[in-house]
């Protein structure tokens, strides 16, 4: 019973994983993200598509008596129950918070996904992932030295949150295994995206050093950034270690100046130079085009990589290769493609089974295995129960 996106990726990686997801939507309207676009495919937003392959969709009122009394039938035969409403009165006058769940179906897993749990001061209120990214401290120190606060793109509270919740909840299935029992999962966005700080937290937490925007760069390793060819394209080299500064320099063919240079003769002091050294390398690195500079680099083994777009991305022979670019017939889009799930098992692989569903797709057949006749469908339909 969630919407977005945190939720939604949360059970999605389960179902990759070989579980049988149902999503409880609202009849009508359905998950808000459906919504989301343009883009659309036909009928479906892109977005929606992104986040919920391998699920069945059933339209409930659990308002209404006979929809509440379905929505129980559904958890009666439960492992795992998802929800992101952050009204704990809202939950308990649907008789579905955890206490009333536990008292009734004491090995279900509960997770509850929000944007700041169920307590603190700030529990209960609506969370959304750029007010994640906000108050967390990430904007601060997100974007070109010396301009503003910038929002990463993607929505990283949502997905880092869905994550962390899969996690969860297959550690709280582990346990369940050794106990007996279920628990409950207060999920944060909050939470979840304050864990991207880091190295910039334990900076803060352990030095008392606060992170600034660096841009491209790295704020503890030099060089480490986006660089330009002459042909204006940019592509990112990292040296990470001072073997890789050593065989840098020869590969740039400035180990007689640069490389002998004692400002530069340590990752520490080209830290402390780096407004002198960067530039030092942007001049050279002009003189030729970035694939020129990939080959070079490629060739002594120094971590660099073009910048790509989106298309080439999904167009990269490591892509293709890996078969990251899911695609699955939809019955009303004609193939739906996703990203893939990332976790490879060697003697049980994720599997790709359903397409994103249709709104309530499956109601009709979700009833009937819960054991409603086909005159009671209809009348839960006619009722506004579905």
């Amino acid at each position: 019973m969630t919407e977005a996106l945190a939720g939604p990726y949360c059970a999605m990686l389960l179902g990759d994983f070989g579980a049988d997801v149902i999503k409880v939507e609202r009849p009508g309207v359905g998950d808000q993200s459906r919504g989301w676009g343009p883009p659309f495919v036909g009928s479906e937003s892109a977005y929606y598509l992104a986040a919920n392959r391998n699920k069945r969709s059933i339209t409930l009122n659990y308002d209404h008596p006979r929809g509440a009394e379905a929505l129980h039938k559904l958890l009666a035969g439960a492992d795992v129950f998802i929800t992101n409403q952050p009204s704990m009165a809202s939950l308990q006058k649907r008789g579905i918070d955890p206490v009333s769940l536990f008292a009734n179906y004491p090995r279900l897993i509960y997770c509850s996904i929000t944007g700041y749990g169920f307590t603190g001061p700030r529990a209960g209120i609506p969370g959304y992932d750029i007010l994640a990214q906000t108050e967390t401290g990430l904007m601060s120190f997100t974007g070109e030295p010396g301009g503003g606060p910038m929002r990463y793109p993607v929505a990283i509270a949502d997905m880092t949150c869905g994550m962390y919740a899969a996690m969860g909840i297959l550690a709280a299935l582990f346990a369940r295994e050794k106990t007996g029992r279920g628990q409950f999962i207060d999920m944060a966005l909050f939470d979840s995206q304050l864990t991207w700080l880091a190295n910039a937290g334990s900076s803060y937490l352990n030095a008392h050093v606060s992170p600034k925007r660096w841009g491209n760069a790295h704020p503890n390793i030099v060089p480490y950034e986006a660089y330009r060819g002459s042909d204006h394209m940019y592509f990112v080299v990292g040296v990470g270690t001072e073997a890789l500064w050593k065989r840098f320099v020869q590969v740039m063919n400035i180990q007689d100046d640069i490389g002998r240079d004692e400002r530069f003769a340590s990752n520490a002091l080209r830290i402390k130079h780096r407004e002198i050294l960067v530039p030092l390398l942007q001049n050279i690195i002009q003189q030729k085009p970035a694939a020129a500079w990939l080959e070079t680099l490629a060739k002594a083994d120094i971590p660099a990589a073009p910048i790509n777009t989106v298309a080439r991305a999904i167009e990269n022979p490591q892509t293709r290769a890996w078969g990251l670019i899911v695609q699955l017939e939809h019955p009303a889009i004609g193939t739906a493609k996703s990203i893939a799930n990332p976790i490879r098992f060697s003697n049980t692989p994720v599997s790709y089974r359903m397409p994103p569903p249709l709104l309530g797709e499956h109601t009709t057949a979700i009833l009937q295995s819960l054991g409603y006749a086909a005159k009671d469908i209809d009348h839960m339909a006619a009722d506004s129960a579905t």
